[in-house]
């Protein structure tokens, strides 16, 4: 069985035992999280909500709080002598999936 979440303004195609990175969320290592924006519930009988799926949630386990690779944003002028270079590290929220309620 299968879900898609929708979390920080992105879809997650999710499964038990799944451990995926997401925007920051708060909590520390441990914390339970339950997510119930569910769009769809896959398996032997799949359901998809319009938008939501009610009543349906996903429960996860946070892992580890971090920050991601460093982007460098690099902008140049041809002939003009000017340049920017910003960077930025995104901070992500490594969860696990628990479980994958349908009720």
């Amino acid at each position: 069985m299968f879900a898609v979440i929708r979390t920080g303004g992105k879809q997650y195609k999710v499964a038990k035992d799944d451990v995926i990175a997401i925007e920051r969320l708060d909590g520390d290592a441990g914390a339970k999280i339950t997510f119930g924006e569910v769009l769809m519930l896959g398996g032997d009988s799949p359901k998809h909500g319009a938008p939501l799926v009610s009543g349906a949630s996903v429960s996860a386990e946070v892992v580890e709080q971090g920050k991601g690779e460093k982007v460098v944003a690099f902008k140049k002028r041809r002939r003009k002598n000017t340049h920017r270079k910003r960077g930025h590290r995104q901070h992500f929220t490594k969860v696990k999936i628990t479980a994958i309620s349908a009720a």
